[in-house]
């Protein structure tokens, strides 16, 4: 079977719009676009492109794939450790509004929860998820992320989209692995274990 693994960017407060630049997402009037690029580092960088390196393809929503189908297939070295792999590997598209995709190696994907599951379901290499904060809501509902890559960034943005926004179904991951770049951003990989546990305080003496 095929793991599905999802990397996510977000502030302290949640927020994963617009990341790189202030172009990439104003919807919502998002004027805050570019909150990643002060705190990128050289952990930051090794980070990314061992996730790339480890990709046999990858499903976005929408939104993050017209972001991605508007610059990376203009970079055209095959030995670039992001563009490369995005190039040259499947995509697979979540749209129900989408009629075409340009970027090479690109297919639809209309019914997320099915679809995904079959794709899981067939021998394979890593199926990465990246951005794609509706897709991940979706995919978390149906139990579908086996891993989870969340680089949280040490700032606070107060309002955009959010990873974690409301309607989301309620979970327990396990952290396997923990680090923190120079530049404050920590990286946490997590696995998803369930519903969470809850318990209740003793009452006070």
């Amino acid at each position: 079977m095929s793991r599905l693994t999802m990397t996510a960017f977000v502030t302290l407060d949640g927020i994963m719009q617009a990341p790189g630049g202030p172009k990439e997402d104003p919807s919502g009037g998002f004027l805050q676009g570019g909150w990643v690029i002060p705190l990128i580092d050289e952990t930051f960088g090794k980070f990314i492109v061992d996730r790339f390196s480890r990709a046999g393809g990858f499903l976005l929503g929408r939104g993050t794939y017209e972001i991605f189908a508007g610059h990376w297939p203009r970079v055209a070295d095959p030995a670039d450790p992001v563009a490369g792999p995005l190039n040259r590997l499947p995509k697979y598209i979540a749209s129900r509004t989408l009629d075409r995709l340009e970027w090479r190696g690109s297919v639809l994907v209309r019914d997320v929860p099915a679809e995904v599951a079959r794709l899981k379901a067939q021998d394979g290499p890593e199926i990465q998820v990246h951005g794609s904060p509706g897709l991940a809501q979706t995919l978390l509902a149906h139990e579908l992320i086996d891993e989870l890559h969340l680089l949280e960034f040490p700032i606070v943005l107060g309002t955009g989209k959010r990873l974690f926004g409301s309607g989301t179904v309620p979970a327990a991951f396990e952290v396997t692995s923990t680090q923190t770049t120079s530049r404050g951003v920590v990286i946490r990989t997590l696995i998803p274990t369930g519903r969470p546990v809850l318990g209740s305080a003793p009452p006070p003496h």
